[in-house]
């Protein structure tokens, strides 16, 4: 089950994709094979979907087990390597009476000041345990935690069963809006979402869960 997110963790920053829209860092030092192109393509189509400003920055890390579990230790204080973590940086606007992230993200208005959307840290190795086990490819399951992640950076939430119906919602929408979009017609049930960990949270292998962590 999806894990958690922290706030204020690894900042990795090798190749990035910045092109005048939002700045998607990838960097692989997991030691699998990614299609990092292909990664960088969801996450802007994610940003996109989400009407985020711009100039916002985010980093995707890909990280090998042992990697992933001292993270998932320091942060989540659990044991063992987790899917998927979340590192929030800054919030994408001034804070509001009674408003989150989130809310800003749903209202469809674009943030008017772009900022350091954080990182994503993912473990291909445990995506692939993950996506035998779902019986569905490997870059697919990426693929989930990846837009599971980065939902974590925009204040989404699933502790609760109102928050995770939202999350999962809208986190089926935009990949189903992906594969649509790239031709792909493979069903990817929300059942099988990541263990996403937000330094604060973890993927056991089931539904997310965040957790804001030391920031």
């Amino acid at each position: 089950m999806p894990g958690g997110c922290p706030q204020a963790a690894p900042a990795a920053r090798p190749t990035g994709t910045g092109d005048g829209r939002v700045s998607i860092e990838i960097a692989n030092e997991s030691g699998a094979e990614v299609d990092e192109a292909g990664l960088a393509a969801l996450a802007r189509h994610v940003l996109d979907g989400m009407r985020i400003h711009p100039l916002a920055e985010l980093s995707v890390l890909l990280v090998d087990e042992p990697v992933m579990t001292e993270l998932h230790v320091r942060w989540m204080g659990e044991p063992g390597p987790t899917d998927v973590l979340a590192f929030p940086m800054d919030e994408l606007r001034p804070p509001q009476p009674g408003g989150t992230r989130a809310e800003y993200a749903a209202s469809g208005e674009a943030p008017g000041i772009p900022g350091l959307l954080g990182d994503v840290v993912i473990c291909p190795q445990v995506a692939r345990e993950q996506a035998r086990q779902a019986e569905h490819d490997v870059q697919d399951e990426i693929d989930l935690l990846c837009t599971h992640g980065i939902l974590h950076l925009l204040g989404y939430d699933h502790a609760d069963p109102d928050e995770h119906a939202t999350m999962f919602g809208l986190q089926d929408r935009l990949l189903a809006s992906w594969r649509s979009e790239q031709g792909t017609g493979t069903d990817l049930d929300g059942s099988a979402s990541p263990g996403v960990s937000s330094p604060g949270g973890s993927h056991g292998g089931g539904s997310p869960d965040r957790r804001e962590g030391p920031g």
